[in-house]
């Protein structure tokens, strides 16, 4: 359920031109580009970029990054982006590192919609020039190339229907492969990668029950091993996605100074769509509520912006 719902009666030229006004003078009024920005969903966000570049001849976006700074007007834009663009910004601004964090195209990969990542696919292409397989393939070797590129590369059936003798067929060639310690075995990454997620959720359910164990017990947890790191990030954002980004919210807060980006994109990718089970899962890992821990950890606009995501005010 979504955190975040929108406005609906708001106009688009109004809503244009406060936040033009806002932005006059010699002082930003950020409070009223919370209020407008912060409490319209994704449809009312795109009719009032829309409407800002038809009167003002200017992106929304542009008028954004010059007006503000630090943590708090990269949410902001981030937020404000059509959702495929943000995504497709956030794994060229990975790929872009000296040490690229697999982890950030893993997780856009595997908890969007197959017309969902399809539309970042096409989105990076036309921001970017190059096709997304091409620039992860360039900027990975090896094992992870094998099992990124295939996972960037797929076009997952989204249907209800699975196969019960497929998933115990996959189940056994999986703890095979993991018995063996083939970890880069091309059946894990063939089945990973091309598998629809419902009959990815049956091939685990099988091999749990099969074998007593979840199947990522048998994987290393060695964080200086990238491939496994990879692998089991693969397979927790299609088991539970939900889980997996509470996770990740959970470290993020715990170290905001190398997780701080991570904790909006998680926030704003999420608001629209899950964030309430998202938080219910981190408040029962935490004992804290989502909520309560972005006010204590975060401060300023910034804290005001992500709590208006969260359907709260500022405390």
């Amino acid at each position: 359920m979504a955190t975040l719902i929108g406005a609906n009666d708001s106009s688009p030229m109004e809503d244009a031109q406060n936040i033009k006004n806002a932005c006059k003078g010699l002082g930003t009024d950020e409070a009223t580009l919370i209020f407008i920005l912060a409490h319209r969903n994704v449809s009312e966000r795109k009719l009032v970029r829309e409407a800002y570049e038809e009167i003002y001849h200017e992106d929304l976006i542009q008028q954004l990054k010059s007006e503000l700074s630090g943590s708090f007007q990269r949410g902001i834009c981030n937020w404000t982006m059509d959702p495929a663009e943000r995504d497709a910004a956030f794994i060229k601004e990975t790929l872009k590192k000296e040490y690229v964090d697999y982890k950030v195209i893993i997780e856009i990969a595997c908890t969007r919609t197959s017309e969902e990542f399809l539309a970042v696919k096409r989105s990076y292409q036309l921001l970017y020039k190059h096709c997304l397989e091409e620039d992860v393939a360039s900027k990975t070797i090896g094992d992870i190339r094998r099992l990124l590129v295939a996972v960037v590369s797929t076009h997952r059936y989204e249907g209800e229907e699975y196969d019960e003798s497929l998933a115990h067929l996959e189940a056994n060639i999986l703890h095979d492969a993991i018995e063996k310690k083939a970890f880069n075995d091309e059946e894990i990454i063939r089945i990973l990668s091309t598998r629809s997620k419902k009959q990815l959720f049956a091939t685990f359910s099988t091999f749990r029950n099969t074998y007593g164990t979840t199947i990522t017990k048998g994987l290393s947890s060695d964080p200086s091993d990238g491939y496994m790191v990879t692998l089991r990030t693969t397979i927790r954002c299609i088991k539970n996605p939900r889980r997996y980004l509470a996770k990740v919210l959970g470290y993020a807060l715990n170290d905001l100074v190398a997780e701080e980006n991570a904790l909006s994109r998680v926030i704003i990718t999420r608001a629209e769509k899950d964030l309430n089970e998202i938080s219910d899962i981190y408040f029962k890992r935490n004992g804290v509520t989502l909520h309560n821990s972005v006010a204590k950890k975060t401060s300023g606009n910034y804290k005001t912006f992500l709590l208006a995501l969260l359907g709260k005010n500022s405390v």
